[in-house]
Parts: structure tokens; sequence; C-alpha cells
């Protein structure tokens, strides 16, 4: 019977150092080298699901295809992977302690006292393996958010214990951790990270491997001082200073040989059939080898917070459009616009500086008449324009005020009597929200859409079905659809039974490219498999710029 292997991912110092990078690139490597991987990402919080937490506060709600709305990383793990992944792929507290609540509540422990050990352990490592059995994998990388201090990852640290203890040949823990350079000292200090591996061994795990990041390479002394002081050999420890491109982390971790001492510490064999990392490569080429820049402005809201936070809440969008623009031989280069600003006054001519504008999805009230006026100056001035989800529905608005001149048009999430509802709530989803059932019930996941033959959307996809994953309550109202259509906009992709708009679209006669989409495409695009309309919307942006 084959072995499971298992790699667990911590981190020491501090949080937002790169595990979610690590893991995914131990999972890239080891994927290169013929083994079959999944990946987990276990979150400590209470939160059932990633669901209602606030984007400025905790990033992007990444969805997969089942509809579970997760942590930001496993849209990092399927991008490297390039898979999807599935829901016993991601892991919280609140999933582990409601199982256990639940099958006490119906005497599933026999009447025995429950307790966090060995009940909430046994709990997580029964989630850990069969996500392994589900996946048919051979090694499962499992990261623990959040770093060794914090009290409420004990229980996933101890579940790594447990299992070493009962198969130590089968398992390995990786310690992220941070190195700084503190400007008035002017030296890389080691004594945060040895302080971390020695809180780390607290636990009664070791760490196998470092990975040591930094602002500038670690060098050979400080790896000493680690080795010395911890007992981690100075081999293990992986210099992994900031760079400029996430993708280039598993092939600088492959100069270290990462796979190599992986396949070492677990007793792993070669695989003959691996099929190395010659296409990935190939792709952090095309990221440093661009012809030229398209510029693309993004109008948002996830601004007040800090530039940190609005990569967090829009990394999938983001990465999207550099995938395409990569996938072409250009860079898209990103610019920010406070969609509030075009409330406050600000000139909004200035949009004419970009060749692209996008506005992706979001909730609310806050910034939407501004992007309301950013969508109408690109469709008057023929500036391509890429709409996601609620920037799809504003799209809508926007060309019933001011093409069919319904002055009032607008959405019910905002106005809920509004005189022209064009955009309105599902009516399922109206009940949910009267019973506050917010966690987990909007329209969520993959689902299919039929394709108009001929339109911008099927031209982009080349096929005329296709599924892509959907995060939203509200959608275009049936009663305006025929208004629409007659005043010129096409809607270009349906569900199968033609009662919701997918895609929204003007014809490539009327202008270059106008686009929305009621789901997020950007959930499905990926560094060796970009997602075509983002690729159109790319193309378009180009010859704009000229």
């Amino acid at each position: 019977m084959k072995k499971q292997k298992y790699i667990f991912v911590i981190g020491g110092v501090m949080s937002g150092v790169g595990k979610g990078i690590t893991t995914a690139s131990i999972g890239a490597i080891l994927e290169s080298k013929g083994f079959k991987v999944n990946l987990i990402k276990i979150d400590p919080y209470l939160n059932v699901d990633a669901g209602t937490m606030n984007p400025t506060e905790h990033g992007e709600a990444f969805v997969l295809d089942s509809g579970l709305e997760t942590d930001q990383d496993m849209g990092n793990y399927e991008r490297f992977l390039n898979k999807s992944l599935s829901n016993d792929d991601y892991i919280t507290s609140g999933m582990v302690y409601r199982a256990v609540i639940e099958r006490e509540r119906n005497l599933g422990y026999g009447g025995k006292c429950v307790e966090a050990i060995p009940h909430i352990t046994d709990e997580i490592l029964m989630r850990i393996n069969r996500a392994a059995m589900e996946n048919k994998s051979d090694i499962s990388v499992v990261e623990i958010g959040g770093t060794i201090g914090d009290y409420q990852n004990a229980l996933f640290i101890e579940t790594a214990r447990i299992l070493k203890i009962k198969h130590p040949e089968d398992v390995m823990t990786v310690l992220v951790s941070y190195l700084p350079i503190p400007n008035t000292i002017g030296e890389m200090k080691s004594k945060p990270t040895q302080n971390a591996i020695r809180q780390l061994n607290s636990y009664g795990v070791h760490a196998d491997m470092i990975i040591a990041r930094s602002p500038l390479p670690v060098d050979d002394k400080r790896k000493e001082k680690i080795a010395n002081a911890t007992s981690v050999p100075a081999t293990h420890i992986i210099s992994a200073p900031d760079i400029e491109s996430v993708y280039d982390v598993p092939l600088n971790f492959e100069k270290d040989k990462v796979g190599e001492i992986v396949m070492r510490i677990l007793r792993l064999r070669k695989k003959g059939s691996a099929p190395g990392l010659g296409a990935w490569e190939n792709f952090a080429k095309s990221v440093k080898t661009f012809k030229k820049i398209v510029k693309i402005g993004i109008v948002g809201k996830y601004f007040d917070t800090g530039d940190f936070v609005l990569s967090d809440a829009y990394i999938s969008v983001i990465e999207a459009l550099k995938f395409s623009a990569y996938s072409i031989g250009v860079k898209a280069e990103l610019e920010w616009i406070n969609a509030k600003s075009f409330e406050r006054g600000a000139d909004i001519s200035t949009l004419g500086k970009y060749d692209g504008i996008l506005v992706p999805g979001g909730f609310g009230e806050t910034g939407i008449e501004g992007k309301i006026r950013a969508i109408q100056y690109a469709r008057e001035n023929n500036v391509p324009y890429f709409g996601l989800c609620y920037g799809m529905q504003l799209m809508v608005i926007e060309y019933a005020r001011n093409v069919l001149d319904l002055k009032s048009a607008h959405t019910t999430e905002i106005v809920k009597d509004s005189e022209h509802p064009v955009v309105h709530i599902m009516p399922d989803q109206e009940k949910k929200l009267l019973e506050k059932a917010y966690g987990g019930t909007m329209r969520l996941g993959a689902y299919p859409s039929i394709l108009k033959k001929g339109s911008v959307a099927a031209i982009a996809y080349g096929k005329e079905v296709i599924e892509e994953r959907h995060r939203h309550r509200y959608e275009v109202n049936n009663a305006y659809r025929k208004m629409l259509e007659n005043g010129g906009l096409i809607f270009s992709g349906t569900s199968p039974d033609g009662l919701l708009a997918e895609i929204a679209e003007l014809p490539k006669k009327k202008h270059p490219f106008f686009l929305g989409t009621q789901f997020h495409p950007e959930f499905k695009a990926r560094p060796l498999d970009p997602h075509p309309l983002f690729t159109a919307f790319i193309k378009a942006s180009i010859v704009s710029k000229k």
C-alpha cells in the first residue's frame, strides 16, 4: 500500500512573508518531478469560510468550482498547479469545530466527553487524509495560516506533531521565517528566526527546512548561525530574498535544490516520467521579455486603507491581466483609480490616458456613481472596457440611463424602490436575506453559460458553451432585457434556460471592446492558461493604444 507523504508549512516571526507562495512553489516543484500533489490551506479563524470577511481586512474571497468561498491562497495554489481544487483542500477552525459539535449533538461520540484533544485533532487529521484520498495524491502540502505564536494555531501544530509520531518517515516541516534588516542597524538579524524555531520546538515539532525570507539574499554566515542555534542543517536553510515576480520562486527554489532536499527527507524516489519545469521557465521568461506596455486603469473602491490591502482585495484580477498580457508579449501596467474621486469632482477626462478600463466586482453604494461615470466615458470615447460582476451590472445601468434615457435606472441593492430597477435581486436570494442567511448563500461556484454565435465573447472563447465561477445575489432584470437589446446592448451569454444574463456586450462595429460578465473569469486565469476574455480585452487595449 502506498504511503502518503505530508509537508507542513508553518510561519515564523510574522505573517505575510510568503507561506502561500512557498506552499504553491513546493507543490509545483514536486509535480514537475512526476509526483501527484494536493495543497491544503488551514485557516485558524472561527469563520466557517471566507465569504463574510471584509476584503480590505482579509483580502479577496476566492471561489472554487463547488462554490466554497476560500482564502486567496487557494487562488495561488490553483495558479501554480494549473488545476482546480476541491472543498477538501480548504480547512478552517470554524469548519472543524462545527463538525465536531454537530457530531456531538447527534451522539456521534457515543456520550463521551468531547475535548480538543483528541477529538478536534482527530477531525483535522481526518480532513487532511480525506483531501489526500480524494485527490489520489502522493504528497499533501499543508499550509497552516498565521504564525507559530498564534494561540489559535496550537491544535493544528499538535496535529502535525501527532502525525509525525505515527509516521516519522512520511512527515516533514517547513518553516517560513523572516530575517529583518533594520535601517538603523544595516545588518541582517537572525535572532527572531532562531527564537521562532525554538518556539516551534516547544510544541514538539522540529523544522526540517527553513525558507529564510529577507529583503536581500541570506549569506552563509547567517545560515551557519541559524544552523548552530537550531540543529537545522545549513544546507536546508534556503535563501528567499524579495524578488520582482513571485513566479520566479519555484525556479529559485530549484537552484537551491529544494526538490531534492524534500525527496531525501521524505525518502522519495525520482519518477522517470517527470515533466520538469520547462513550461514554467518559459512563462517566467515572458514576464521579463515583453515588447511594449499597455496601460490599464482599474476603477475600484478598496483604497482607503492603503495600496497593500488593495492588491490583496483584487489579487486574482491583477494576476489575470498580467497572464494575458505576458502571453501576447506585452506588460500590463496597472493603475488604481478611486471611483469616489469622480464623485468629488475629479476630471473624468483623465481616463483618456489609459488604453483600457476595468471595473472589478464589489458590493454596496461606495463609489458607485464614480464607476458609472467611468463606464460612460469608456463607452462614449471608444476606450476598451471590461466589467466583472458588479462591473457588468453598472455597465447595464449606465447604458439604460444614458442610451435608453432611463435616468433613474439603478440596482435594487442600492435603491430598493427604484423607478427603473434594471438590476434586481434574484428571488431566492431575497428570501435568504430576509432570513439573515448571509454566509455561503449567494449564487456561488461554476455554472454553464451559452454564448451567442459570432459575439465578441464567443469569438474570444472559441466555443459556445462555457463554465465560469459566480459570486452574486443580483442580476439583470428580465423585464428590461428586451428594451436594452432593442437599444443595441447584446446579452451574448445566458444561462442554459435563457433566464439569466451572464454576459453583456456591444458589437465590434459599435465599440472596440465593451463587455461585462456576471461571473468572475479572473478565478480561472492561470499563468500557463490565460483567460480568453482577459486576453481579448488586452488585445483590444493594444489596438486602442495605436
